[in-house]
């Protein structure tokens, strides 16, 4: 594949989002496409995620399993295309770099060549998962971690579950943070764990965290784009907040446009050439 360079390089780099830890607020959202790059980054937000979640809200895939280097990669460069300012960072999807090393910086390096993005993201905490993200680092591609629930273990872990409950859960998070901050990952997502669980990971690491379903402890917060702005109706976990109802706006607008043909109103005068 060809590669897909940023024309510039972005003024938010994975440098800016490690000093803010403790600072101001980190903003992430996920985007999947060059529109809604642009949008979000115009918006003014910090990070734009290329989430494999993609598979999800656009395939409608039950889990983040299936999903594929080369659709990352495609959704990865059409973002990268949209976006200005923010960071873009990409999900590295399910068995791409959990085998080996080298397996991982062959594919994290093509992620970065082929898309434009700033850094990858993975998920796991282990001590053998965090000396691949050493490696992975030392080749120089930024690493996001990503602990608590963590999607493409959903088989591991019995489904969609809060994570940090019951004995030894709390320091078991601690370590794994602090084995990726070793490792030299310059952030770590928490997803689905109490609000004071990851206060705790947050307090114990020198890197920013990013919650999702983690409470107001972390030093940022990440929604996917589709849930926030109420485009993914049958998604209502008591972590979402929706900013709009867009599912509406788009059955109401594409409803009238039928109407408009079929009452033949649309196209008019106004709309035909000459």
């Amino acid at each position: 594949m060809s590669s897909s360079q940023p024309t510039s390089p972005k003024a938010i780099t994975t440098m800016t989002i490690r000093a803010r830890k403790g600072g101001d607020k980190i903003v992430t959202v996920t985007a999947y496409d060059v529109l809604f790059g642009k949008l979000v980054d115009e918006a003014g937000v910090d990070i734009v995620l290329v989430g494999d979640s993609a598979g999800n809200v656009f395939a409608g895939y039950n889990t983040t399993l299936p999903v594929t280097l080369e659709q990352m990669i495609y959704h990865g460069s059409s973002v990268v295309r949209g976006v200005s300012n923010a960071c873009v960072v990409v999900d590295m999807p399910f068995n791409t770099y959990q085998s080996s090393s080298a397996e991982a910086i062959k594919n994290c390096g093509r992620v970065l060549q082929e898309t434009g993005a700033s850094a990858v993201k993975m998920e796991g905490g282990s001590a053998r998962f965090a000396s691949i993200v050493a490696d992975i680092v030392d080749s120089g591609i930024p690493v996001m971690g990503h602990l608590g629930f963590t999607p493409q273990s959903i088989n591991t872990l019995g489904g969609n579950r809060v994570q940090g409950r019951g004995e030894g859960g709390v320091q078991r998070l601690i370590d794994q943070a602090k084995r990726l901050e070793d490792a030299g990952a310059f952030s770590i997502v928490l997803e689905l764990m109490p609000a004071e669980v990851a206060k705790s990971v947050t307090e114990s690491v020198g890197i920013p965290t990013i919650g999702i379903g983690a409470g107001a402890g972390c030093d940022g917060q990440v929604l996917v784009l589709p849930d926030l702005l109420g485009l993914n109706e049958g998604f209502k976990p008591k972590f979402l907040k929706q900013y709009a109802n867009l599912a509406d706006t788009v059955r109401n607008a594409v409803k009238q446009y039928s109407d408009d043909v079929r009452g033949g109103v649309y196209p008019d005068d106004e709309h035909s050439f000459r």
